[in-house]
C-alpha cells in the first residue's frame, strides 16, 4: 500500500478531525471542540509554526504528523519537534507512519535542518520498534509541569 504524503489542506479539515479525536482516543484524551478549533487554525495559518502533513490512500486521508519548528540552544540554530503521529489502525503496517517521518525530515532539511525529535509514550512499543529502527533514542528524561495562565 502506497501513500500520498502532502501537506494538510483545507479541503482535509473533517478527515484530520476526526483522525485527531481518535489519536486523543489513543492517549486516553478527549479533545474538547475548542482544542480541535484551536489547533486546526493553527495548521491553516502560514504564521503559526505548527505544520501539518497528511498521508493519503485512494482519496483518503488516512495519518497525520504535526511538526513545529524550535530552536536549538546547543546548535544554536533549528531544532523540529514531531508533536503528533497518527495512523488510522486499518493502515498499519503498511510504511505510512515511516513516510510520514521522512517527509517530516525532508521538510526539515529543506527549511534550515538541525534535529527532529519526539516523544512517545513508555508503553507504546509498536511505535517504539518502529522508531529505534529509524532514530536514536536518547537518554532525556521528560517532565512535565502545568503552568495555570495568569488571571
Amino acid at each position: 500500500m502506497s501513500a500520498t504524503i502532502r501537506p494538510v489542506t483545507s479541503s482535509d479539515e473533517a478527515a484530520w478531525r476526526k483522525l485527531f479525536l481518535a489519536y486523543g482516543e489513543f492517549y486516553e484524551t478527549q479533545f474538547s471542540t475548542e482544542t480541535l478549533d484551536g489547533v486546526w487554525e493553527w495548521l491553516m495559518s502560514e504564521d503559526h509554526p505548527e505544520r501539518c502533513f497528511v498521508a493519503e490512500v485512494e482519496g483518503s486521508v488516512i495519518g497525520f504528523a504535526h511538526l513545529q519548528r524550535q530552536v536549538d540552544t546547543f546548535r544554536a540554530g533549528a531544532g523540529w519537534f514531531l508533536d503528533d503521529l497518527f495512523v488510522d489502525p486499518s493502515h498499519r503496517g503498511h510504511g505510512i507512519a515511516r513516510a510520514l517521518i521522512n517527509a517530516l525530515n525532508d521538510y526539515a532539511a529543506a527549511h534550515g535542518g538541525g534535529d527532529l525529535r519526539w516523544i512517545t509514550a513508555a508503553d507504546n512499543h509498536t511505535a517504539q520498534a518502529l522508531y529505534d529502527r529509524i532514530a536514536t533514542k536518547t537518554s532525556w528524561v521528560m517532565y512535565e509541569k502545568n503552568t495555570e495562565a495568569a488571571s
